[in-house]
């Protein structure tokens, strides 16, 4: 059965009363969840996307780790397109010029690999090959990132697989790509439950947790897995590129605020879900209004950036008034 889309013609702040009436039609059990309608779709998927984010985020930011981060986000294309390559038929279109279904079982474990392999190789080099740190993840990721970029060229040239996988496309998300997306928050916000106090302890002090016997080295990994997976489970909606922006925006926006890891989490997350809120209405406000249809993950990336801005400035605004406060006793 098709569904009419509500939020079809409807400016920012009309969206939002739509939304508001469509929730409280879930939740009275007037609506299923298959009457779930695009708009609901792509905003389900980066709130999603930025819960995981936003809460790996702030382990990678408190442990200045945003640059593996990104090499990661790069580097996870090269496991993609193998994967792909591997379970469609050699990564040839089927007849008529359609491109095979890539597993997504093959995928996650392909790009769990190249994350694993992405911070191997950067210790490798920084440890034994004695790089500094930047240098070592800047060899390798652009190294990587590149050989992925050429083996979409060539070997899914037909497929229309790398301009999605790159970029992105929440505006074609189905209600089914859903499930990945939420397994990935479900795991990192499980992991993160677990095993908070011993992320906690590595993330400030190592060497008190070594004394503890809590390794800094297995944590790291598995912030990576966490990563790998968080990117996987938002690549159809933002692509490998903007995930990085998921990730890092919200965190460091928590980070102007608050001092308090857990406080930092929820306010991280906040900013997060709103910048997706926001940047979905933005989209369907300048659909409606102006005619134009852009990238929903585009406009949110934007969003992120612009809050992450406006905190800026008003806690410089802040520092300054307190000194002038200070400087007037």
């Amino acid at each position: 059965m098709a569904y009419s889309n509500p939020y079809s013609n409807t400016s920012f702040f009309q969206f939002f009363l739509v939304l508001l009436q469509r929730i409280w039609g879930f939740v009275t059990g007037q609506e299923s969840l298959s009457a779930l309608v695009s708009d609901e779709i792509q905003m389900l998927a980066l709130v999603g996307i930025s819960l995981s984010a936003a809460i790996l985020g702030c382990f990678l930011v408190l442990r200045r780790m945003t640059m593996l981060a990104n090499a990661l986000s790069h580097t996870i294309l090269l496991g993609i397109v193998l994967a792909y390559f591997v379970t469609t038929r050699g990564g040839m279109p089927d007849v008529g010029g359609h491109a095979g279904q890539i597993s997504l079982d093959a995928m996650l474990i392909a790009s769990l690999v190249m994350g694993l392999l992405t911070t191997f190789l950067t210790e490798f080099l920084t440890k034994y090959a004695k790089l500094q740190e930047d240098a070592s993840i800047g060899i390798v990721f652009t190294s990587l990132f590149a050989l992925g970029v050429i083996l979409v060229t060539l070997l899914t040239r037909s497929a229309h697989i790398g301009t999605e996988v790159i970029m992105g496309n929440v505006d074609a998300l189905l209600i089914g790509d859903l499930k990945i997306v939420f397994a990935a928050l479900a795991i990192n916000i499980l992991l993160i439950f677990l095993f908070f106090k011993e992320y906690t302890i590595t993330t400030f002090d190592p060497a008190f947790s070594k004394a503890l016997g809590i390794s800094p080295v297995f944590f790291s990994y598995l912030l990576m897995i966490q990563v790998s997976a968080t990117a996987i489970g938002g690549f159809r909606a933002v692509g490998v590129l903007m995930v990085l922006a998921f990730i890092t925006g919200p965190a460091l926006t928590a980070r102007l605020i608050t001092h308090d890891l857990k406080k930092m989490l929820f306010v991280a997350c906040a900013f997060g879900t709103l910048a997706s809120l926001i940047g979905v209405a933005l989209s369907r406000h300048i659909l409606s209004v102006m005619g134009l249809a852009l990238s929903t993950g585009g406009i949110v990336v934007c969003v992120i950036g612009m809050l992450f801005l406006a905190v800026l400035l008003w806690s410089q605004w802040k520092v300054r008034r307190i000194q002038g406060l200070a400087k007037g006793l």
